[in-house]
């Protein structure tokens, strides 16, 4: 039976808080499908609580347990059995609010009963900091016509800690089919493939102006702790050589100039973040990956290697010697200070 939309909720020992996100999906109704991926979960109760949600919402709730393969096998296991017209995924750990959630899913119905599918939905996220207990929402509203279908050629410049992510995007869940989207197991930081990789078959958008996705940031042991980044650098690394081999940009900004452009700023905010962290890490053999990298990078097109070595983003993280791998560690911090990311 299809349904309007599959919620993915990749789910590694979730127990302390995966009620609350599942909860908020629940309220979705009867056309929706939720799909718990129990990531192989050994230390609490989550196998047997998505099991509960499968047992009490049958026509709703399906529970699917796999070994252990990392949230991005999670996202791909939801992907492969998902009976939705579109696809979502939701972090165990964060939620959707629901009134935003029963407008966007109105919205999705009446492009069903028109006939009229759209590729992408966009919608709000907010940062909610648990640490000083603040949120921070992120918009669109200078970057996307509101209320209205529109394609890439109608997008405005995205400010910087803006861009899209897995938080802000619904997927008509054929698109990402047709793409070939398969994210690397046992890898954090996967979502930086999901938005990036699917945007080409994106043909058509429709942004609602509503804070839907509620992020929260800011636990010890999360996967965007600064500390446990640099831990996972090589994690980073494979999601950022994905997404060099992924896309042609030049063959996209030929055909979607405006698209190309918002790629090729994601593509240098990659590579920005990668060679930061080997920054920080400061062995020679982390130097020497970051080195790696960039000659990767160059091998595969010159031309924006040079571009974005010298001209973009990542030219602040690649500043020479060792007064300069200073520099570009604090001009980092003040960034993420001012959009605290993470």
């Amino acid at each position: 039976m299809e349904k309007l939309i599959t919620f993915a909720v990749p789910c590694y020992n979730s127990a302390a808080y995966m009620d609350h996100c599942v909860e908020t999906l629940l309220q979705g109704g009867d056309d929706i499908e939720i799909i718990l991926v129990d990531d192989g979960s050994t230390k609490d109760d989550t196998p047997a609580i998505c099991d509960r949600y499968e047992e009490q919402y049958p026509d709703i709730v399906r529970a699917i347990h796999q070994p252990n393969g990392g949230h991005g096998e999670g996202v791909n296991q939801g992907l492969r059995n998902a009976r939705g017209i579109y696809y979502k995924v939701v972090d165990s750990d964060d939620w959707l609010d629901v009134d935003a959630l029963h407008k966007v899913l109105d919205k999705l119905r009446q492009f069903v009963r028109d006939g009229k599918l759209v590729d992408l939905m966009v919608a709000n996220y907010v940062y909610e900091h648990v640490e000083d207990h603040t949120q921070r929402p992120v918009n669109y509203r200078n970057v996307f016509p509101v209320g209205r279908v529109f394609g890439w050629k109608h997008t405005g410049r995205f400010r910087p800690g803006q861009y899209l992510l897995m938080h802000s995007v619904i997927y008509r869940t054929q698109v990402l089919r047709d793409c070939g989207l398969e994210l690397p197991k046992h890898t954090f930081y996967v979502d930086n493939i999901f938005v990036y990789q699917p945007l080409p078959r994106v043909k058509n958008i429709y942004y609602m102006d509503v804070d839907l996705y509620r992020y929260f940031i800011g636990r010890a042991d999360q996967s965007v702790n600064e500390q446990v980044m640099i831990s996972r650098v090589d994690q980073q690394l494979r999601v950022t050589y994905h997404m060099i081999d992924a896309i042609d940009l030049r063959q996209v900004g030929r055909q979607e100039r405006k698209l190309g452009k918002y790629m090729y700023n994601y593509l240098a905010i990659m590579m920005a973040i990668s060679s930061i962290f080997l920054t920080m890490d400061g062995s020679p053999e982390a130097l020497g990956k970051k080195t790696q990298l960039w000659e990767y990078l160059r091998t595969v097109d010159a031309g924006l290697y040079h571009r974005m070595k010298y001209f973009a983003i990542p030219a602040a993280t690649n500043l020479p010697n060792a007064s300069g791998r200073r520099l570009s560690i604090r001009l980092y911090r003040l960034a993420k200070k001012i959009y605290k990311f993470n």
